[in-house]
């Protein structure tokens, strides 16, 4: 009860304990002390023993709280009207405990709300329609409760909607056919309820559709054919990684009927794969037992290559002191006519919740992280649109996180670059920071210096330098406020579809004025005059 002396406080989470009601006392009298802490914002109670009554009272909770979650605790009675009063929820969720009576008419007061869960509990009567109003819901689970009469047809026409789950109730008649043509919805489950008649066609034909369950009804009629069209699920691109190999469990590993090109792996268990596994991509190559073609090879006569010699260095070096030149012409051009601030100019900025990044991420899954640093992870997004995105998640755990995500965000709103990676939006709230970034589908320039398997000719390297180099011309001499990456190497440079070089990660970069510029120039070359560099 002593909680609401913390007047500041922000975030309670006290989730995954053995923490326990006051046996005394119906109601959990702890909530209702947190009245007192008007800049709570986050409420994180799940996993414990409260056995106890959600108060009425946690309607006077603070009007900016956005996150309530108090999963399998124990809680029992109804779930209170009063909690519409919470106009800034954005997360509301009970599911896994003993609730009772029926959904509250007023949770459709909750119009900023985004996930609502009251699955697995004991509820009764219908989906009221008020339900529909919640404009901005993006997930939806009441399963395993006892519901039962029709669905409201308004439920499928939220646009905002992803996945719904409806699972294990006693909901009847037929499916509407808003939720059956809703081409926004990805994952629906609507499994073993009364729903009759047959499915139209035109279900299959929703493209955003990743996962439907439909078992345990009452169904009838043919499944549509429309359903499962493989260029509707075949969409794979890329390589098979050469890594695969390491996988030394691995018995089945079906990728037919894709895109995928490169060399099949012919190490670890994929000697013991056959050709089924891969046919309908033509542009794979490999051995000869996966019945594709093979791949060309690389090797040279030694004596061939002493002969082409002097033909190429002679070549290669016209082509390095052309390079040079261009490099020290945009060195030494004007550096007075800097290019004009575009930090005020209109973007057009697309918003992406939190839930859609999780969605995109796989709930940021192994199978999409593309890459780990010391601040952060970045994983490979696929959103609901179609879009393909680099999404860089930062560590809030780690001390500077926060700071990193600040800098970045303050000096890529700034800048525009041809070979700068670009940012599409930025995921920002309590416990999440990340950036949505342009997807470099070639990895970074590491891969390509140290592996076995990519191979960078002369050209492409002179090219990707040239790429870099303007990038740096442009931040240290073409921007008003020079900006120094402090963190350039490999890693750090992105390559596109096309090889275009591209450089990322400036969650250290310094942004210095003109005098501090000038300050740094003397210092550095005061180190070099007396050999400290």
């Amino acid at each position: 009860m002593n909680l609401g002396n913390l007047q500041n406080l922000q975030l309670l989470n006290v989730e995954y304990n053995q923490l326990t009601n006051d046996p005394s006392m119906l109601e959990l009298d702890f909530l209702i002390s947190l009245i007192n802490c008007r800049q709570m914002k986050v409420i994180r109670i799940s996993s414990n023993s409260f056995d106890g009554v959600l108060p009425r009272a946690l309607g006077n909770l603070s009007a900016s709280l956005e996150v309530f979650t108090a999963d399998f605790c124990g809680i029992k009675g109804i779930v209170p009207n009063e909690i519409s009063n919470m106009s800034d929820l954005f997360e509301f969720s009970v599911g896994g405990n003993k609730l009772t009576g029926t959904i509250p008419e007023t949770l459709g007061h909750l119009t900023k709300v985004q996930m609502l869960r009251l699955n697995d509990n004991k509820l009764q009567g219908s989906i009221h329609v008020n339900l529909c109003k919640l404009i901005n819901l993006y997930h939806l689970d009441l399963g395993n409760n006892h519901l039962s009469t029709q669905l409201p047809t308004c439920l499928g026409a939220l646009t905002s909607l992803r996945e719904l789950n409806l699972s294990y109730n006693s909901l009847t008649f037929t499916i509407p056919s808003t939720l059956r043509t809703n081409k926004e919805i990805q994952i629906m489950d609507l499994s073993y309820n009364l729903f009759n008649g047959s499915l139209a066609p035109k279900i299959g034909r929703v493209e955003g559709m990743r996962e439907l369950y439909l078992s345990g009804n009452q169904l009838s009629g043919e499944i549509p054919s429309t359903i499962g069209h493989p260029q509707s699920l075949n969409n794979l691109y890329g390589e098979i990684p050469k890594s695969s190999e390491k996988l030394e469990e691995l018995v089945y590993f079906n990728v037919s009927f894709n895109e995928l090109r490169g060399e099949i792996p012919n190490g670890g268990s994929f000697k013991n794969l056959s050709a089924d596994f891969f046919v309908g991509n033509s542009k794979l190559c490999g051995a000869s037992q996966y019945k594709v073609m093979p791949c060309k090879g690389n090797a040279t006569s030694s004596s061939s290559k002493t002969r082409n010699l002097k033909y190429i260095l002679p070549s290669i070096a016209l082509v390095i002191i052309l390079a040079i030149i261009l490099v020290y012409l945009m060195r030494h051009r004007n550096k007075n006519t800097l290019l004009p601030d575009l930090s005020t100019s209109p973007i057009t900025v697309k918003r992406i919740s939190y839930y859609e990044v999780l969605n995109a991420t796989n709930k940021f899954g192994e199978e999409n992280l593309i890459s780990r640093g010391s601040i952060g992870k970045v994983y490979k997004g696929i959103f609901s649109d179609g879009m393909i995105a680099a999404i860089k998640v930062f560590n809030l755990d780690l001390e500077g996180a926060n700071k990193s995500f600040d800098t970045e965000c303050h000096i890529l709103c700034k800048i525009r670059h041809r070979n700068l990676v670009k940012v599409i939006t930025s995921c920002s709230n309590l416990d999440l920071k990340a950036l949505v970034l342009e997807y470099m589908p070639n990895g970074n320039l590491n891969k390509w210096l140290s592996s076995s398997n990519c191979f960078l000719n002369i050209v492409q390297r002179l090219e990707i330098m040239i790429d870099v180099v303007s990038t740096l011309e442009y931040l240290h001499y073409g921007y008003p406020s020079p900006i120094v990456h402090c963190d350039l190497k490999p890693s750090n440079i992105l390559l596109d579809e096309d090889m275009v070089a591209h450089v990322a990660d400036f969650g250290i970069a310094k942004l210095f004025t003109k005098d501090q510029r000038i300050s740094l120039n003397q210092d550095i070359g005061n180190n070099w005059i007396y050999g400290t560099k």
